[in-house]
């Protein structure tokens, strides 16, 4: 049995929340060869191929206070990544922390991204953190609609190219 915060998405599957562990380089890796270029593209704002071996060293070795980075997999198949949702904190702006979310493709508009993102506004707000900011594509409707139902408290600031920084306030 996969210890964490069971879940069940619309459609019946059985999914678990916790923390990522450093042992999970190679299913991330997995997990994130799955995904649609479109997807990749929504989560890093520019094609993303692959995850190189740095990268997934930061995706996996956390601290668990300034980095927090949790996974959904299934819960009958514990090995499967469905979703990781992360915050780091700004290290100028300590009550502040960059927020991403990816949902698999298979898995996305199932509830699984609004339940990863409650139990990542839980755990910053245990950790004194007030604010979230994201960056998102202007057309990503999806995200949009996740980050408010976070919180209704939002500013929007544009970048150009297409994106733009949304400012999550979890303190109201």
């Amino acid at each position: 049995m996969v210890v964490g915060d069971h879940v069940t998405l619309a459609g019946g599957t059985p999914a678990v929340i916790r923390p990522i562990e450093a042992g999970d380089k190679a299913r991330l890796a997995k997990a994130f060869s799955l995904l649609s270029d479109e997807t990749r593209n929504r989560r890093f704002l520019a094609p993303k191929p692959r995850l190189t071996p740095r990268e997934l060293r930061y995706f996996t070795e956390v601290d668990g206070c300034d980095h927090v980075a949790l996974v959904a997999v299934h819960a009958e198949q514990p090995k499967w990544i469905l979703a990781v949702g992360r915050f780091v904190r700004d290290p100028e702006h300590p009550d502040t922390a960059e927020f991403a979310i990816v949902v698999g493709d298979a898995y996305q508009r199932r509830g699984l991204g609004r339940a990863l993102s409650e139990r990542l506004v839980a755990e910053a707000r245990e950790r004194g953190i007030r604010r979230f900011t994201a960056w998102m594509q202007s057309d990503n409707v999806a995200v949009q609609r996740l980050i408010r139902s976070i919180s209704e408290h939002l500013t929007y600031v544009p970048q150009g190219g297409g994106a733009r920084q949304v400012i999550v306030d979890l303190a109201a």
